[in-house]
């Protein structure tokens, strides 16, 4: 257990830090490694002494690896992700007899330059998390304590924590932010007041992990049994490792449900016997669609399972909460740098609720879908699909990728791409070859297809936009950057445009032509640097 060393004149240990992360999951490692490689100082606290020893998580896509990508952490540990693709690729939903009834295109060309969806172990990537947090300047781990409550004045955040052993005996923490990344019960949310919505979908199941013990072979990287009979899920949960969900039908007990002699049972009829694999987990989960209505109060800011739950049908939990790390640390970051103004927190809240609850309502859709129980519904729904699935235009659809909800710290720019996500494709500069974030850099990117943008834009808007950490890069062909892929080249014509300049989050600020790059970077600067209303100070 991490102790805080500095005493204080009222007897109380006391620390001081640029900002407090309460929970030590992946979403608040993740915002710690941003943060502190963003300068500032970092303090984690996380209740349970060591890491939770169990998958939870066991999808995540290409975005998310591109989050991580920046955070430095692909760079030695890309082995911790299996790529959803080839013939055991995709999304599947299948009925009772196994037949397919619709494809969701998991193996589809990702313009984040990584597989579309992959399975990992959550255990692996948490110790990868803390590793690079653990290493990186100003960012420090505090195990065993427990977040009690906080107060909000004089610009910052006092928080009352103690020793989850030993809760009487609690210290206060003074910070100028604090982000509750603590869980779906989180503390945070309830100190701060904030009530959630509720999407109405309500179901128990049964999620299983297992080793293979013998070599299997699935048409799909999910497959979703829609059998009234018995809802299921088959999932590739990481190298190496499977899981089954089961849901609970109303003459099960929870009590049964959660027998690990019940999960044998279940899984039999797919050939997963004692004989066949080695059972590492089983536990029972209420899967639900929910959104905190709001994601800051003051100084406060919550992130990952604190401001949102879905149903895992989707794959898209742990991503979701991935995107709130970034989306609010490049913020915090730059408001700590004195590059942006504290106004800009303002639009993290409203365009990451935006967001998610696009894919909530996704996600819940499916599962209304897979939970069905009524025989004669289920009928009906599998002529419907199989029907659907009949026309070429309709048998395979992408997975949810929405764009960021209003308001944004984006510009209209008449095409629409504002606020969906750009692109990174492999590169070549001056005889290195990688993803564009890596070879070119990850920040703030301003990227035109016709030309070199420094040519348009004037030097005082060029210096600040290095200033603030951003590239300029020409794919052209005529310039430094080579697109090896063509995948600059596709993406601009797919949306219409010349140049785009994208955040840090990897999200449109702005796209246009090439003639419009001397407007977006002034707008960006007073997006994030608003001129003081006159009269004020």
């Amino acid at each position: 257990m991490t102790t805080f060393p500095e005493q204080d004149p009222a007897g109380d240990v006391r620390t001081v830090v640029d900002c407090l992360v309460v929970g030590g999951g992946p979403v608040g490692l993740l915002t710690a490694v941003f943060l502190g490689q963003a300068g500032l100082r970092v303090a984690v606290v996380e209740r349970w002494p060591r890491r939770y020893p169990s998958p939870r998580a066991c999808t995540i896509d290409h975005e998310a690896l591109r989050i991580l990508q920046s955070a430095g952490l692909m760079t030695e540990h890309t082995d911790l992700f299996e790529p959803s693709q080839g013939e055991r690729g995709g999304y599947e939903f299948r009925n009772g007899e196994g037949e397919l009834l619709q494809a969701i295109d998991w193996n589809r060309p990702a313009e984040s330059g990584w597989a579309n969806t992959n399975g990992f172990y959550q255990p692996d990537l948490e110790a990868a998390l803390e590793e690079l947090a653990e290493a990186t300047p100003g960012v420090r781990i505090h195990r065993g304590w427990t977040f009690q409550a906080l107060t909000q004045g004089d610009g910052g955040v006092t928080a009352r924590l103690a020793p989850t052993q030993q809760p009487t005996e609690a210290l206060r923490v003074r910070s100028r932010w604090l982000v509750g990344a603590d869980g779906a019960n989180s503390a945070v949310r309830s100190q701060l007041g904030i009530d959630v919505g509720d999407s109405g979908f309500q179901a128990d199941w049964l999620v299983v992990d297992y080793q293979p013990l013998v070599e299997e072979k699935w048409s799909a990287f999910v497959t979703q049994y829609c059998d009234p009979a018995q809802p299921a899920t088959a999932v590739n949960s990481g190298p190496g490792r499977r899981r089954f969900e089961f849901m609970r039908r109303a003459d099960m007990t929870v009590e049964e449900l959660g027998q690990d002699s019940t999960a044998w049972r279940l899984m039999a009829p797919w050939g997963v016997t004692p004989r066949t694999a080695r059972l590492e987990r089983h536990a029972v989960y209420t899967f639900r669609g929910r959104w905190a209505h709001t994601w800051r109060e003051g100084n406060a800011f919550l992130a990952g399972d604190s401001a949102h739950l879905m149903p895992p049908f989707l794959g898209q939990g742990l991503c979701s909460g991935l995107r709130d790390a970034r989306a609010l640390t490049w913020r915090l970051g730059m408001v700590h740098r004195g590059l942006a103004a504290p106004a800009s927190l303002d639009t993290y809240g409203p365009e990451r609720t935006g967001h998610v609850r696009e894919i909530i309502d996704e996600a819940v859709a499916a599962g209304r879908v897979i939970c069905e129980l009524d025989v004669g519904r289920a009928a009906a729904r599998d002529a419907e699909m199989k029907k659907r699935s009949g026309d070429p235009e309709a048998a395979t659809r992408e997975p949810p990728h929405p764009r960021l909800g209003e308001p944004s710290l984006t510009l209209a720019s008449g095409g629409g791409v504002e606020g969906r996500l750009a692109p990174q494709g492999q590169v070549r500069v001056a005889g290195r070859t990688g993803l564009f974030d890596d070879v070119v850099g990850g920040g703030w990117q301003l990227i035109s297809r016709v030309g070199d943008p420094t040519e348009v834009l004037s030097g005082e808007d060029a210096a600040w936009f290095q200033r603030i950490g951003g590239v300029i890069a020409d794919v052209s062909g005529a310039g430094p950057v080579q697109d090896l892929d063509g995948v600059y080249e596709r993406w601009f014509t797919e949306h219409g445009c010349e140049a785009v300049l994208a955040r840090p989050d990897f999200y449109v600020f702005a796209a246009g032509r090439h003639s419009d790059i001397p407007r977006f970077v002034p707008r960006l600067r007073g997006a994030l640097q608003p001129a003081p209303v006159e009269g004020t100070p």
